[in-house]
């Protein structure tokens, strides 16, 4: 089983990802480096909360993360970009497998 993290926007600017840039975690925990693009520790803060019930198969909608009809999961980074002059990006997180 794969959890997939994928950039889905960037409102500002981030130094790190770019649109569609991804992190992939196989059995639900381990980074996987090959597949994977830069990873940036600030957006971390805001997938650890969720990454093990969805890997579990908590559904993303039970967790209040997801849209009305979809199990796709979304979080953004912390960084509130309009003060900051950074970026906040928002990662759409699906299970694959």
């Amino acid at each position: 089983m794969r959890l997939v993290i994928q950039v889905v926007e960037i409102r500002g600017t981030c130094p790190v990802y770019k649109p569609d840039s991804k992190i992939v975690l196989e059995d639900g925990y381990i980074l996987d480096p090959s597949r994977s693009g830069r990873v940036c520790l600030h957006s971390l803060a805001s997938i650890m909360p969720y990454y093990v019930a969805l890997a579990r198969g908590i559904s993303a909608r039970q967790l209040g993360i997801a849209r009305k009809h979809s199990e796709e999961a979304y979080v953004q980074c912390l960084d509130p970009c309009d003060y900051t002059n950074g970026g906040t990006v928002v990662f759409k997180i699906f299970r694959v497998g």
